[in-house]
């Protein structure tokens, strides 16, 4: 079969380990062909460009700029994106016959391009919900649902749900939270899809373990807990903030925050004044580079804002579970990934407006072995999070008929 998929992920290939390219591997593995659409920012200076491997094909697009611009640049790229990618495909993929069309949120814009190339192409469609957008903007005040923009937006996003023979979703969260807000919607095309990896073994030695620590000057001798990612509005970092400012004085922890974002002069700042001992920030790291950090670490950590009423699940939670390293997420109580942790024994949860029971699960990790742990949450993520899971469930919408 012939895959069409288009994301928002910039991808040079599809060798570095992450929830598309696995998933583009996995339709490889299975005899299908894919055909990846993926973004090229403008800042970049590099115009579109077909690339032709023996088993794919990777079309780069040339786009506005979305990545650290302002949120109105961000907007503008967002709307206009949707005509770059299709007249991209129509010219470069048009004689193309696809049997299905793939996409992930955000965004939600590529709404009309995909109901063109889904009538032109007489195929199914499938769409990834990795972002239940415009809500999310509601959630953190960048406008309100009586403004013009959320509506505009929001029949766009009802669009993109009726042109989709089949929903996949994050969580059981996701689903419950889709089906409620958008009754139109028939129960039996909304299915879990979880984010997943092709899992590979990630854990490391004790000799290894404490090579990587003397190389990035991290203690040997204190519980390390890493969080990596994006560093904006979404992840709620005034709270993050106050997280590590209540962990100063304890010498019995480490704090490495790796990332970037719009949010990522607060965090400078902060540093800045502090001048912590016990607390390292660094710029996005490479991931390979990044994975080895992970698997040194103790805990890996996840941090939402609290004004959230949608159920995201951040996907950087795979990048611990691969490495054996528990996990302690701050979030929203409408996200089910603390109960999912919870119940599935792979750390601990507060929500991400409560600092005296973090403070509290700090000292309670202080206190424990984590060697339990490491194997055990490596087993979940075979069995719940490995792409073969993700891969039946997007097979199933041809096989179904």
């Amino acid at each position: 079969m012939n895959i069409l998929f288009m994301t928002m992920l910039i991808l040079e290939d599809i060798k570095i380990h992450n929830i598309y390219s696995d998933l583009m591997q996995e339709f490889i593995e299975n005899g299908h062909h894919p055909y990846i659409v993926t973004p090229r920012e403008r800042k970049m200076g590099e115009k579109t460009e077909l690339l032709k491997f023996e088993k794919y094909s990777l079309l780069k697009v040339q786009i506005g700029n979305i990545n650290n611009v302002s949120f109105i640049e961000k907007g503008i790229s967002t709307v206009t994106l949707s005509g770059n990618f299709y007249r991209a495909i129509r010219k470069y993929f048009g004689n193309i016959k696809f049997d299905l069309i793939l996409y992930s949120t955000p965004p939600i814009t590529l709404a009309k391009p995909i109901e063109k190339l889904k009538k032109y192409f007489g195929c199914k469609t499938y769409l990834m919900l990795k972002d239940i957008f415009p809500q999310n903007a509601v959630d953190l005040g960048m406008f309100s649902k009586t403004s013009l923009v959320y509506k505009y937006f929001r029949r766009v996003e009802k669009n993109l749900y009726a042109i989709s023979d089949r929903i996949g979703c994050m969580s059981p969260a996701n689903v419950d939270y889709i089906l409620k807000h958008n009754p139109e919607i028939d129960p039996g095309i909304v299915e879990l899809c979880p984010n997943s990896i092709k899992v590979m073994d990630m854990r490391i030695g004790q000799a290894e373990r404490e090579a990587i620590r003397k190389k990035y000057k991290l203690p040997l001798d204190k519980k390390v807990f890493i969080y990596g990612g994006n560093l904006g509005k979404p992840q709620g970092i005034p709270f993050l903030i106050e997280c590590l400012n209540s962990q100063l004085n304890n010498l019995d922890t480490y704090f490495l925050i790796v990332g970037e974002g719009t949010e990522f002069g607060k965090l400078k700042a902060f540093f800045k004044q502090k001048q912590p001992k016990n607390m390292k920030l660094m710029r996005r790291l490479p991931k390979e580079e990044y994975d080895c950090i992970v698997a040194a670490c103790d805990v890996g950590m996840i941090f939402l804002d609290y004004q959230f009423t949608i159920p995201n699940f951040p996907s950087r939670l795979l990048s611990y579970m691969q490495a054996g390293v528990p996990v302690l997420a701050c979030t929203d109580r409408h996200t089910d990934i603390g109960q999912i942790i919870i119940e599935g024994a792979l750390g601990w949860w507060c929500e991400s407006n409560d600092k005296e029971k973090f403070v509290n699960i700090i000292k309670q990790i202080c206190n424990t072995s984590l060697d339990k742990y490491r194997e055990h949450i490596l087993k979940y993520t075979k069995k719940y999070y490995d792409i073969k899971v993700s891969y039946r469930a997007i097979e199933s919408l041809w096989s179904d008929y």
